[in-house]
């Protein structure tokens, strides 16, 4: 018996040091195809074309640029807001980029690469409400998505308000509409195309001063040097050639409905 828990224990042994020393760049390579996780829900930054019935937008564009700077190909997995971390860490997906804004909680779990989008998350509320400071939202009724980083960013600013969680934009959206809740808090370009899809009957309106800022990146499982280096360059380099502009242009600057100024630039994020 002995001597049997002593070979259970070296095959343990074994496999858990194959495993710390996987790398999932080669791995990447080998299969040639790199597995990015974004969401498909989240207009202009990943949605499905209505003529094409492809996901596109600005993160998959990125996915592109980077399947192409490692020299594979790309797959888009759809992935739940509440389930980016869970599917990464899962290895369901090589990457996740899926408005994955940073935090230090999420840095303890996964690894962040450069910042490829950096924005302000503020509130939609009605017009009719005549709710125009963060003072006045104080003990309203928020909504935020489940899973993202608005959540603990509205606690912190508005400890007395209730927060009220969706499992995704539209549904937060619509619970201003059917007065579930008086504001929703998400990221400022996901208000405006919100604000522009409501009914005249019901405007609704931003409230200019931000709850927060925050710095999106590539997630990657941590102890992936190789890996998160080379998302990295290859960031580093569209920033470079003007393609990381270009892309931003596309879907969210002069050339989309948007009109955004694009206020930054990719570089490491400021944790």
């Amino acid at each position: 018996m002995k001597r049997f828990l002593t070979l259970v224990a070296s095959l343990i042994a074994l496999a858990h040091g194959a495993f710390a020393h996987a790398d999932a760049l080669a791995d990447i390579k080998q299969r040639g195809t790199l597995i990015c996780g974004t969401l498909g829900t989240a207009p202009p930054f990943s949605f499905q074309d209505p003529k094409t019935r492809e996901i596109v937008g600005y993160d998959v564009d990125f996915c592109k640029a980077i399947a192409d700077a490692l020299k594979v190909k790309l797959q888009v997995k759809l992935i739940a807001v509440d389930a980016r971390i869970p599917e990464l860490l899962q290895g369901r997906v090589d990457v996740v980029a899926a408005n994955l804004g940073y935090s230090k909680q999420r840095a303890e779990q996964i690894d962040f690469s450069d910042a490829y989008f950096a924005g302000p998350s503020k509130l939609l509320v009605r017009k009719d409400a005549n709710l125009t400071s963060l003072g006045q939202m104080e003990t309203k009724r928020i909504a935020v998505v489940k899973g993202s980083t608005a959540e603990p960013a509205v606690r912190k600013v508005l400890p007395q308000a209730s927060i009220v969680s969706y499992p995704d934009p539209t549904s937060g959206f619509l619970a201003i509409l059917q007065h579930k809740a008086d504001g929703l808090c998400a990221s400022e370009l996901a208000l405006v195309k919100m604000q522009r899809q409501a009914d005249a009957a019901a405007p609704l309106v931003i409230i200019s001063q931000p709850v927060f800022s925050e710095q999106w990146g590539i997630g990657i499982r941590k102890n992936e040097p190789a890996l998160r280096d080379a998302v990295d360059h290859a960031l580093e380099a569209m920033e470079r050639s003007g393609q990381a502009a270009a892309i931003f242009d596309k879907w969210l600057g002069t050339s989309s409905e948007y009109k955004i100024h694009r206020g930054f630039t990719i570089a490491a994020i400021q944790g």
